[in-house]
């Protein structure tokens, strides 16, 4: 379900910053840039406050909304449509497609390769984060896998024990290399088609 909204929502910001006009265009996508290179080490501490002041730690919200919009996805959706030819686009308009109609029946059925590099880019920064969760979550009923596996190997509970500790590492492994093998096709695809060109 994160993944689900964080997509929607990277997909239509990018859609809105490379094919609509309007006043600030570019200074968003500048500022979105600019998020890109600030680490998060520096608003983490921000982020903890707005969590305890909205009553969202030990909550999945804690954990889903700071990551509901990646800089880098949003690149990525962008300089794909603007790769995107304005004759396909102008051909739906006149035969009637309103911007919306444009966006789901023409432009989301050729974004498939983009869609899923940022849905497994998405999926492993959030799989892979430890730090945050940490944080923000203390109940064990809550904790993501990298987080229990962190407090198993730290904690003391797996001293000594290299046999249980790489299968601990080996399972967090495994999902993100069981998605990549399915879509590595498509991964590679939306590298090729929406990289640094335009």
């Amino acid at each position: 379900m994160r993944i689900y909204s964080v997509l929607r929502n990277i997909y239509n910001v990018g859609y809105a910053l490379a094919r609509l006009k309007f006043l600030g265009n570019e200074l968003i996508f500048a500022v979105i840039l600019f998020t890109m290179v600030i680490p998060f080490q520096i608003t983490l501490i921000p982020m903890y406050i707005l969590m305890v002041k909205f009553g969202w730690v030990d909550t999945y919200l804690s954990l889903i909304v700071p990551g509901m919009i990646n800089s880098f996805g949003i690149l990525l959706f962008r300089q794909f449509f603007r790769d995107i030819p304005q004759d396909l686009i102008d051909a739906a308009r006149i035969d009637g497609c309103n911007e919306f109609q444009i966006l789901f029946r023409i432009i989301w059925p050729l974004s498939k390769p983009v869609l899923i590099t940022v849905g497994i880019l998405s999926f492993m920064g959030s799989w892979n984060d430890v730090l945050w969760p940490l944080l923000v979550i203390r109940l064990e009923t809550l904790m993501t896998m990298p987080q229990l596996v962190t407090l198993f190997a730290i904690g003391g509970q797996a001293a000594n024990q290299m046999g249980v500790q790489l299968a601990a590492t080996t399972l967090l492994a495994a999902p993100i290399i069981i998605i990549y093998s399915f879509f590595q096709k498509y991964f590679i695809e939306s590298m090729a088609t929406s990289g640094l060109k335009n």
